[in-house]
């Protein structure tokens, strides 16, 4: 059995450069898609019933393209054909979302804008299993954890440029005015730009990163076929039932993290709005609620941008410490964040907020997939990091349809208290993190 090969830095670059145009569509859709729906005639109560759609699409689609990306091979290889086709619905997507009043002869703006909200994030989720899987399918056990906090820097570094791009066109290039359907034209700007990063950066990887051959992969791993039977979509049952130890104590770990992640993107903009802007409940289209909206996206920003950074050190914080500590002590950074924006009365601190989420971020990025990746067979890859998206989706799907009552029957209306629950969730991920089995862990002093 062979040993895969090292890559060199700039051949992990290539390979997940990629990401940055997904991550700056994703950041895109997580800081406006709530202010877009609000600026089509959303209730606050009501953003997380249409947010329901993006983690409802990721939990179906993407088991179903890990079980085929691990059976397909072409002339691309078995990832690059599926988060090439992700990104061109995706950037379809982005380019008609915040458009959404141009099709108010068939529907409500508001139906349609959340429609193409569930197109987009289908097409993201379609993009970002395979980029997972590539990672693992591509380095070996000592560059794994490298590897993905690699990606998690491209991940900041994408998710920056598309959390200030509204505020940048606003400030810098004077875009202030609404359209006709309400929609800041900085917003529709952004989306626009954010739509061809996408594409060009899915290209550049496609084109610079070629993959194993099933031959290859066979030589790399005794338990890896030349080439696996068809199978069918039962087999993700089978999977299901048969998934590692490992990955059933990260699932813990992930449940809590992506609730309050959820809380963090769908309440963001009307709680800072309300409990720092101190702008009334209904206020959806004033100058002083766009600036409000425009200053989420900045403070978006500033978490990807201490991601990118702090993921650089993740590696060596885990060589010595560990990953389950330096996951942990990760996710308690995040809580703090969050839970702080509760008594900050001003929106320039809430950038210190920031730099606790933007910690647990590249954390969440990075030491779930690091771990998971040393505990499930490689010819099962692309599987079970699909199946692994159950953790992300479903905390998700389960905010999404009680995030809004709660804001609503215990929260009366003030958004602010979602965002502390968010901080809570992380504290019982990081419990959860000291429980989970990392077989391949090495630490060294």
């Amino acid at each position: 059995m062979n040993k895969k090969p090292s890559l060199s830095r700039g051949q992990i670059w290539n390979m997940s450069i990629g990401f940055l145009g997904i991550q700056m569509g994703f950041a895109l859709q997580n800081g406006n898609a709530s202010r877009i729906l609000l600026n089509f005639g959303a209730n606050v109560e009501e953003l997380s019933w249409f947010w329901i759609v993006a983690p409802l699409t990721g939990l179906i689609v993407q088991p179903i393209v890990g079980h085929y990306s691990d059976k397909t091979w072409t002339k691309l290889g078995r990832r690059r054909p599926f988060f090439l086709a992700g990104a061109i619905v995706a950037s379809i997507g982005l380019l008609l979302m915040p458009n959404a009043d141009l099709f108010i002869k068939f529907l409500p703006a508001l139906w349609v804008g959340a429609g193409f909200l569930m197109i987009m994030d289908a097409s993201f989720n379609v993009s970002m299993e395979p980029f997972r899987a590539l990672v693992a399918d591509k380095l070996n056990s000592e560059q794994r954890t490298q590897g993905y906090a690699i990606q998690t820097v491209i991940i900041g570094i994408g998710a920056v440029i598309g959390s200030w791009l509204p505020y940048a066109l606003s400030n810098w290039f004077g875009l202030t005015e609404n359209s006709a359907g309400g929609v800041a034209t900085n917003v529709i700007w952004s989306f626009i730009i954010g739509a061809i990063v996408l594409l060009a950066t899915i290209i550049w990887t496609v084109t610079k990163t070629p993959e194993y051959t099933p031959e290859e992969m066979a030589s790399f791993d005794s338990e890896t076929v030349v080439q696996e039977e068809s199978g069918s979509l039962a087999d993700i049952w089978k999977d299901i039932k048969n998934m590692p130890q490992t990955m059933r104590q990260l699932g813990l770990v992930q449940f809590f993290s992506w609730f309050g992640l959820f809380s963090m993107w769908v309440f963001s903009t009307p709680a800072i709005a309300q409990h720092t802007y101190e702008l009334p409940l209904n206020d959806s289209n004033s100058p002083l609620f766009n600036e409000a909206a425009d200053w989420v996206n900045v403070l978006f920003g500033v978490y990807n941008l201490v991601s990118a950074f702090y993921a650089f050190a993740l590696p060596k914080i885990a060589s010595k410490i560990g990953r389950k500590k330096t996951h942990s002590l990760s996710l308690i950074a995040g809580a703090l964040g969050l839970i702080s924006i509760y008594f900050i009365n001003s929106p320039q601190l809430l950038i210190i907020s920031m730099i606790g989420v933007g910690i647990a971020w590249a954390s969440i990025l990075a030491m779930p997939y690091a771990i998971l990746g040393g505990a499930i067979p490689p010819k099962k890859m692309g599987i079970y990091m699909g199946i692994f998206n159950f953790f992300i989706t479903i905390p998700q799907i389960i905010n999404a349809l009680i995030g809004g009552p709660i804001v609503k029957t215990f929260f009366n209306n003030q958004a602010i208290y979602s965002l502390i629950l968010g901080g809570v969730c992380f504290l019982l991920a990081a419990i959860a993190t000291g429980f989970v089995n990392d077989k391949d862990e090495v630490i060294t002093a």
